[in-house]
């Protein structure tokens, strides 16, 4: 507390205990106080003798206390708190004379009042130089219902995620059991087994309700997947994976759709094998993920490379690259949240449930490793990720696997 203001609390209290004297009070003292009563915060100054040496009238209205003049004991409006129950259930007096002797130890202080009209307070404390004791109220009632409030509606909306997650969970399982029956008979009768199908055309119709079956399935797979990550539920038996062979699987599953686009796939894959820690079906699902995404988005007879080497941290580095269509930094934003596809005309066009790459980010996240996307509209995008390879101290032996869904938003 500068000097300055001791000095001039030190002026204002004795000009006001001249003023009970009949000693007219200088133009200064009278602005200063007058300044003092117009600020939103209650203001008291004790000089170290205890005695009520400056205050304003929000001090007094704050903590509901009568209009006192200055030199009234410290003691004296303690007493008056402590019996009228500011401080619960006590004995006024011996509770008065502690509150004494805390007042001027516990400085410089920072605490919270609730005060008996339900009003929350916070009282700053600090004493100055020579011992005088500044006390600063504010009335942060609306403040703390704010937060209240703000903690009540994010209690509202993660139950309200958790509950959407066990719904897409449930609905999910539901929707799969009957899916596979369909899937199994419908491949059962394009496949002729028991017999020819006596119309083409019903087999044309049969082999179109199984590609659809299947493709429904995918979508259903993909829905459940993101549901178990954002509910935390995402569960994966960690072993040694050779990335090399994972992304080289991932490759030729994908290679077929490529070449009817004449799309070309490069792999660029290093000399050495690089090993990691991780699930190896939730790791294929990243790279098909990508891959599958990079040969939708581009254009014809394009190219995607895909390059896999060691970063300067010694983790696994990869990137997935093609000169496609491209986003702007508003879709790339959306492109990263559950179900938020690029614009209303890029879904049409290309399809998918917006899932894709959300799904990839929480299964590299889940692997302790990091995804990142760059994309320029009209020149293509290049995903990252970063894997540890290190494996834990004590690996979850028996851990059980996650059966992952196909994800080709």
């Amino acid at each position: 507390m500068p000097r300055l203001l001791s000095l001039g609390l030190r002026a204002l209290h004795a000009v006001r205990c001249g003023a009970r004297g009949g000693v007219r009070r200088p133009p200064q003292i009278e602005l200063l106080q007058n300044t003092l009563d117009a600020i939103g915060e209650g203001l008291s100054v004790f000089d170290p003798q205890g005695r009520l040496a400056a205050h304003n009238l929000r001090f007094f209205e704050l903590l509901g206390l009568p209009h006192l003049p200055s030199g009234t004991p410290l003691g004296e409006i303690l007493l008056l708190q402590a019996r009228r129950g500011d401080f619960g259930d006590v004995d006024p007096q011996a509770e008065s004379a502690r509150r004494v002797a805390q007042f001027f130890r516990d400085v410089p202080v920072i605490k919270e009042r609730l005060t008996l009209t339900g009003r929350t307070l916070q009282i700053r404390r600090q004493a100055t130089p020579d011992g005088w004791i500044v006390s600063v109220y504010s009335d942060i009632t609306e403040i703390r219902a704010a937060e209240r409030r703000l903690l009540e509606a994010r209690s509202l909306a993660e139950a309200a995620n958790r509950s959407k997650s066990e719904f897409l969970a449930n609905m999910s399982h539901e929707l799969r059991t009957p899916l596979n029956a369909i899937i199994g008979f419908t491949e059962i009768i394009s496949k002729e087994l028991f017999g020819p199908v006596g119309n083409e055309k019903y087999l044309e119709y049969i082999k179109d309700v199984h590609s659809s079956s299947l493709h429904l399935l995918s979508i259903i797979n993909d829905v459940l997947d993101m549901s178990k990550i954002e509910a935390g539920k995402l569960e994966l038996a960690k072993q040694l994976v050779v990335l090399q062979q994972v992304i080289g699987d991932a490759v030729r599953i994908v290679r077929e759709r490529a070449a009817s686009r004449g799309i070309d796939l490069v792999f660029e894959r290093g000399d050495e094998p690089v090993v990691v820690w991780a699930d190896e079906r939730a790791v294929k699902q990243i790279f098909l993920n990508l891959l599958s995404n990079a040969i939708k988005f581009s254009h014809e007879n394009d190219s995607v490379h895909i390059r896999l080497a060691l970063d300067t941290g010694g983790d696994a580095a990869i990137e997935v690259e093609d000169h496609g269509i491209g986003m702007d930094r508003e879709e790339l934003e959306r492109a990263l949240q559950p179900f938020g596809q690029a614009k209303p005309a890029t879904t049409r066009q290309y399809g998918g449930t917006g899932l894709g790459l959300p799904i990839t980010k929480g299964l590299v996240e889940a692997h302790g490793g990091t995804l990142s996307v760059s994309s320029r509209l009209g020149e293509g995008t290049t995903v990252r990720i970063v894997l540890p390879i290190h494996p834990p101290l004590e690996p979850a032996a028996g851990a059980a696997s996650l059966a992952i869904g196909s994800s080709l938003a």
